[in-house]
């Protein structure tokens, strides 16, 4: 033959291409493959390990550990607010996600809004626990929800200005039902009355005070002064309208027969106030609205409120990212379906509910999904939002993860808890990615 070869003789082929190149994958695959198993199969591994072995990690107890997460107070607590975090917080966030990425739609201005409720995402949970720390502030002064709340509450309920008043010892004012103050005895036309009290601060009283003045007699009113019976910086003669002692300006008083009020006035800026001839022969009365604390708004750090004061805080900050990804979704919505069911006579609501959410199914179940898996390791807003009072009250896992490993020292109890973290994740993420490699397949 041409080119040598003996008739007959077996001729090897060259290898494959397909099968030099087959470890080329491999090299390149290995340093991620070992940063893999070093910061991820390493660490579960441990954990499994480790949640069998006592706290000191000498000896094995088993399920012990286990069975601790469903017998101890803390970590019930901690179960039952994730549980909280995991079904509410997602379902707000997606569904106010879902709703200003369709009314975006429409409104010339969308981008900037979009841009604005997707601004708290380029925020970290450090500063946004700061941020909504202050804004829970008790303190109406200091907070702003509270005080928001205390101006749309003092709008329909009025403050009172003397919230510590009180008769003092020679007034002729005693305590009666309710937190009220009424006279000893009646009261009588042409015959002015003095009713002192004490108990405000000079520094608190309303900026509309004037000298108190004693009442002008006049034969067909019961007249008097309401004052505060204190000289500032000493001196002044007891239950004496004296120069410097100043008028309850606004206070309300009302003149009582047989448990039933007959009149009603409030003071002037002087403390003086004039009653019609009914209320001769009555009982004046402070009614005890005057006397009544100011409203200080809500306690939302508090033990019944912090964990939804906390995620209310989280669905700020999330909320924009659902409004981006379901707006991407929904840019791939068919308007020709859309206009179609206008035509046929649906409603703007019926179009959405019906076309436009159903379409955007996929879309929501993997940002439901996601945000599942999110809040099932939230931690930072926790610690920085919920003071020391309400912190056990608002506990969820992590952070019990990182009390139990780094407060109580036991190290058993918190690989329990990362297990059971690992746990409750895992079936969260095979949905999604089979619900992306689902998409991938259309």
């Amino acid at each position: 033959m041409a080119d040598g070869t003996k008739p007959g003789a077996a001729v090897t082929p060259p290898p494959p291409a397909r099968k030099r190149r087959r470890w080329t994958p491999a090299l390149f695959l290995l340093p991620a493959l070992v940063l893999l198993g070093a910061l991820v199969v390493y660490p579960i591994g441990y954990s499994m390990v480790r949640s069998l072995l006592d706290k000191a990690g000498e000896s094995f107890v088993g399920v012990d550990n286990y069975a601790t997460l469903f017998t101890d107070d803390s970590i019930r607590t901690a179960l039952a607010n994730n549980l909280i975090w995991v079904v509410l917080a997602p379902t707000v966030a997606t569904a106010l996600g879902l709703v200003f990425a369709v009314l975006t739609e429409r409104v010339r201005w969308g981008t900037a809004f979009k841009l604005v409720v997707f601004m708290p995402m380029a925020i970290s949970m450090l500063a946004s626990g700061i941020i909504f720390r202050l804004v829970y502030e008790q303190d109406p002064d200091r907070g702003v929800a509270n005080a928001a709340w205390v101006a749309v509450h003092d709008t329909f309920n009025e403050s009172s200005a003397f919230p510590k008043a009180h008769p003092g010892p020679e007034s002729p004012l005693e305590k009666s039902e309710g937190g009220s103050f009424t006279t000893r005895e009646p009261v009588r036309a042409g015959e002015p009355v003095l009713l002192p009290l004490v108990g405000v601060a000079p520094d608190k009283m309303p900026e509309d005070a004037a000298p108190a003045a004693e009442a002008k007699a006049d034969p067909g009113q019961v007249t008097g002064t309401a004052w505060q019976d204190f000289t500032r910086g000493g001196g002044g003669t007891p239950s004496v309208v004296d120069p410097k002692e100043l008028g309850y300006p606004g206070i309300r008083v009302e003149a009582v027969k047989d448990g039933r009020v007959v009149a009603e006035t409030r003071a002037g800026p002087d403390g003086t106030f004039a009653l019609p001839a009914e209320a001769d022969g009555a009982q004046l009365r402070f009614p005890a609205d005057n006397f009544r604390e100011p409203y200080n708004g809500v306690d939302w750090l508090g033990p019944t409120l912090v964990t939804l004061s906390v995620i209310s805080a989280y669905v700020w900050m999330w909320a924009g990212f659902a409004m981006v990804l379901i707006a991407a979704g929904l840019a791939g919505v068919p308007r020709e379906l859309l206009e179609a069911a206008r035509i046929d006579g649906a409603n703007e609501w019926q179009v959405f509910r019906r076309i436009t959410v159903p379409m955007l199914a996929p879309v929501l179940g993997v940002v439901l999904v996601t945000l599942m898996i999110n809040v099932l390791k939230i931690f930072d807003l926790i610690v920085v939002i919920a003071p020391g009072s309400s912190r056990d009250d608002a506990n969820v896992l992590a952070v019990q993860l990182y009390d139990s490993a780094f407060g109580d020292r036991d190290l058993g109890v918190a690989s329990a808890i990362a297990v059971l973290l690992f746990l409750l994740v895992v079936p969260m993420m095979v949905t999604n990615v089979r619900r992306l490699r689902k998409e991938a397949r259309r």
